[in-house]
């Protein structure tokens, strides 16, 4: 049975950049689960609006620009939520039985856990979004300025500026 001109656009156009986004999306939330979640979204909504994409043309750049706005979407939903609070860990606290949730946490593990990691991705973290983002897809994905500019939405000269400080900020880190 032939494949659809869908299945042959992601198979040989759209697949082949999915390491690709699921670091990028890591990168964002720092949290593997949560990344993969987000590039799971990316390729649902890339399916979902296929028609938009013409074949050929930069499908890296115009996935990571779904990522993107899937991410940004994400965090406004979240922003807007509510804190949730389960009301038997309220119940237990005001009884004061805390027995069933004592658990032993070794301090030496937040130590080992917080000087893991090399040096690059300790001051990546300390970026801000905006700078953490345009480093990441310059100089990590080796995007150019004029996509990550489509990627992002922001003027070319934007990005060259974002581009320089995070780089400065990098070095003073």
């Amino acid at each position: 049975m032939p494949k659809s001109r869908s299945q042959q656009i992601f198979e040989e156009e759209l697949f082949p950049h999915m390491e690709a986004l699921k670091t990028f999306a890591y990168h964002l939330t720092y949290n593997e689960e949560d990344a993969n979640d987000l590039v799971q979204e990316t390729y649902l909504k890339a399916h979902k609006f296929l028609e938009n994409y013409d074949s050929g043309t930069n499908a890296k750049a115009w996935l990571f620009k779904i990522l993107k706005n899937a991410y940004i979407n994400e965090y406004r939903k979240k922003i807007r939520r509510p804190t949730k609070v389960d009301i038997d860990d309220i119940v237990a606290f005001r009884e004061g039985d805390e027995s069933g949730k004592a658990t032993y946490h070794d301090m030496r593990q937040d130590i080992f856990d917080n000087t893991m990691g090399d040096e690059v991705t300790i001051a990546m973290n300390v970026l801000p979004y905006e700078f953490r983002t345009v480093i990441l897809l310059c100089d990590i994905e080796n995007f150019t300025y004029e996509e990550i500019a489509k990627i992002l939405e922001l003027p070319i000269g934007t990005v060259r500026s974002r581009l320089f400080r995070a780089r400065n900020m990098l070095k003073d880190n």
